[in-house]
């Protein structure tokens, strides 16, 4: 079945026996400033093992169309992902979660891209418009503040051996800068090769996504990284802090941590909620905080961009505005994504007719999962989120073996005539 398809990852040494052959994408880059963590906890330096491959980097453009449609789905992923779980505490990176998803979109064909696009909102723009939407895009919000931190990174895990088409790993390295990797995923070690890349780009907030040991089926992994960490513009004092009541959704009441401030916070009210911004750093990125005047299903149901840009409109400075906000932390997931996207029209996808011969053939997508943190204080917010897409196979043949672990016969024979000289069973192991 593959054996037509064009080699891409090529093998090279490994950093250790469970290490990965990397190609590795930084241009005009000595590979040797690049260290990562292997399976074994140990630091490894690239630039010993691994040959570097410089490529030219696709130029980024702003596309405000792919921006509109990002946001749309924001909405409408948070309100599937909401449905199935409404007596819980939410908190998702919509952004990990297209990103991984426009890595797919890349080697998808036929009605499986058309699915894709119609659920990303995609359908108006070319795939050269949008992979150069999240050049502009990812090199855009990781330079967004000298004073926030905010760090995206992408990587395609393939099984040792799998062959990709270079067309497809060539535009996910080129636009959205994926590592890519090829790794023995039958080692107990693989599991923890691929973790420990998600632990250091969540700054260790995300340790572990995939389990041990990886299913046979299982031919590659996409992977997309979040994190982000910005002090607010305006700290809150730890001395004003104090045990205040919150009002549960299952009507109990529970104690917090109350931070306060008062002073001039951009604020908005209508007839449904009522929200502030609280900026970070040089105030390029913000917290926005909606409170709803009923029950926050219902509004969260309701919601929709054109309403959040009406939000977003009509934030204005009010002086000496009294702000009360609880400090918290949140983890949410591991969440299977399946059936809140399916939800959204992606179906075919997670199907045996799925298309994604722009990869290599008889490809379906098994699972994509995600995990989000956030730690929210006086000084301000750290927070991280992992989307993995879990590409196996329909139709994947086992390489042959031939495993004499229960009773054998064995002849020895002359080949060029065929004679029979002996002939013997062997029904026992050592004695």
């Amino acid at each position: 079945m593959r054996k037509n398809i064009f080699v891409l990852i090529i093998l090279i040494v490994s950093l250790s026996s469970n290490g990965c052959a990397k190609l590795y994408e930084q241009e005009n880059s000595a590979v040797n400033d690049h260290t990562y963590e292997n399976g074994s906890g140990q630091e490894s330096n690239r630039g010993e093992d691994e040959k570097e491959v410089h490529i030219i980097r696709a130029d980024g453009e702003k596309n405000n169309g792919l921006i509109m449609a990002n946001n749309k789905f924001s909405w409408n992923i948070f309100k599937k992902i909401n449905e199935e779980d409404l007596k819980k505490e939410v908190f998702i990176s919509p952004l990990s979660i297209s990103t991984m998803l426009t890595m797919a979109l890349n080697g998808a064909g036929s009605t499986t891209k058309e699915e894709m696009e119609k659920a990303l909102n995609y359908e108006e723009m070319s795939l050269e418009e949008i992979n150069r939407g999240y050049a502009w895009l990812i090199n855009r919000i990781q330079n967004i503040d000298p004073k926030v931190t905010i760090e995206m990174a992408d990587s395609i895990w393939a099984r040792d051996g799998f062959q990709i088409l270079p067309d497809y790993i060539e535009r996910n390295r080129s636009f959205l800068s994926a590592e890519v990797c090829s790794l023995n995923f039958d080692l107990p070690e693989a599991a923890d090769t691929i973790n420990n890349w998600i632990s250091q780009k969540t700054h260790n907030l995300i340790p572990k996504m995939i389990n041990s040991p990886i299913h046979p089926d299982v031919m590659m992994y996409l992977i997309n990284a979040i994190y982000f960490k910005g002090e607010w513009t305006t700290a809150f004092k730890a001395k004003n802090t104090s045990e205040r009541e919150f009002h549960a959704l299952d009507g109990k009441t529970d104690m917090v941590s109350m931070m306060m401030r008062s002073g001039k916070i951009e604020y908005y009210k209508n007839n449904e909620y009522k929200a502030v911004s609280l900026p970070y750093g040089d105030e390029n990125t913000a917290m926005v905080v909606i409170l709803p005047d009923q029950d926050i299903n219902q509004f969260i149901d309701r919601m929709n961009n054109d309403k959040w840009e009406e939000l977003l409109d009509g934030l204005k400075p009010v002086q000496n505005l009294n702000l009360q906000l609880p400090k918290f932390k949140l983890e949410y997931g591991i969440k299977e994504l399946k059936g809140a996207l399916s939800a959204l029209g992606i179906r075919e996808a997670f199907s045996d007719k799925a298309d994604f011969t722009g990869i290599a053939e008889n490809l379906y997508i098994n699972k994509i999962l995600h995990k989000a943190v956030v730690d929210v204080n006086e000084e301000g917010t750290e927070a991280a989120a992992v989307t993995v897409g879990e590409i196996s196979t329909t139709s994947f043949t086992e390489p042959a073996a031939f495993i004499a672990d229960r009773p054998f016969l064995f002849i020895i024979t002359d080949r060029q005539e065929g004679n029979i000289l002996f002939m013997g069973k062997k029904i026992y192991g050592d004695r």
